[in-house]
């Protein structure tokens, strides 16, 4: 599927910022089954200095800053992506490994087999350890249950239990509390079962993306469209201690994500992948307005 996202971020501040520097996550990533076609970012007003790193996840992150006042600042984005279904976790026994077999592989051990997969066990800025969690988890990894079936099972419960309630939560809010009051947003929901699995002893990561704003005839319009979206990925490594394969879970829309998916960035929560932050000289008040459409596009 060939796909068009435009991604507007629109400040107003009062009084003028003087001056500014910011980084944005809003290039697409390349993966097995994403390829990025194009990418433009525009910048209003002209910046004094622009550059593109990638960081340490693989994203790539886009610098800039305005060394002249303004009074308003304007990021479009336009991207265009060729998009195929992601491998779907397999959740009959055997088809990966039992958790309790996962935990065991990525407790530190001296002059044990690294695994990449070690940096998403530990707590993250959004995702701390709390005994709630691992509470909350435990009805989904019972005793020799597949790290892949009992992803599954979390997705679903978080689902089910849930509320998607836009404003009720801030960034900042504490996943503990959002688990607690049980509503939130995709952010919310992405950063508890996130904070489930790793307190279990499971590898697991933040995906920021893009939902097709247009579902497909007969379908329901998903959740997250017209925003920026997050879901889960989760680890399921190989016998024998061969490398593994990554599966995402979106549990606001209690899916595997599919080719109306568009994979953003990837890190330890929505800290790592924000996709904008900056540090501003003046300002002292601001509004923000963002707009997404992700459209299905012909391919020529």
């Amino acid at each position: 599927m060939r796909l068009g996202i435009t991604h507007e971020t629109h400040y107003d501040y009062t009084p003028q910022v003087e001056t500014a520097q910011h980084m944005a996550h809003l290039r697409p990533l390349e993966t097995p089954t994403q390829t990025l076609i194009s990418h433009r970012l525009s910048i209003s007003p002209e910046v004094a200095q622009q550059s593109e790193t990638r960081d340490v996840f693989g994203n790539t992150r886009a610098f800039f800053s305005l060394q002249t006042p303004h009074d308003e600042l304007r990021v479009l984005a336009h991207s265009v992506v060729d998009t195929q279904t992601p491998p779907q976790p397999g959740l009959e026994p055997g088809d990966s490994l039992p958790w309790e077999q996962v935990r065991e592989r990525f407790r530190y051990r001296a002059g044990g087999r690294y695994d990449p997969a070690a940096e998403f066990v530990f707590p993250s800025v959004y995702v701390p350890r709390h005994d709630d969690f691992v509470s909350y988890a435990r009805a989904s990894f019972g005793p020799g249950v597949s790290v892949l079936a009992g992803a599954q099972s979390l997705m679903e419960r978080i689902h089910s239990d849930f509320t998607y309630q836009s404003n009720s939560t801030e960034i900042n809010t504490p996943a503990v509390e959002a688990l607690a009051q049980k509503r939130g947003v995709c952010q919310d929901f992405a950063h508890i079962m996130i904070a489930c699995l790793r307190g279990l002893g499971l590898p697991a990561r933040y995906v920021s993306g893009y939902l097709l704003t247009l579902p497909p005839p007969g379908q329901e319009r998903l959740v997250g469209s017209d925003a920026s979206h997050a879901w889960v990925s989760v680890y399921s490594p190989g016998e024998d201690g061969a490398r593994g394969e990554w599966f995402d879970f979106d549990p606001t829309n209690r899916r595997s994500p599919g080719e109306d998916y568009v994979t953003l960035a990837l890190g330890r929560d929505y800290a790592d992948v924000s996709p904008m932050r900056g540090v501003i000289h003046g300002g002292a008040n601001h509004s923000l307005k963002v707009a997404v459409t992700v459209e299905p596009l012909e391919i020529q």
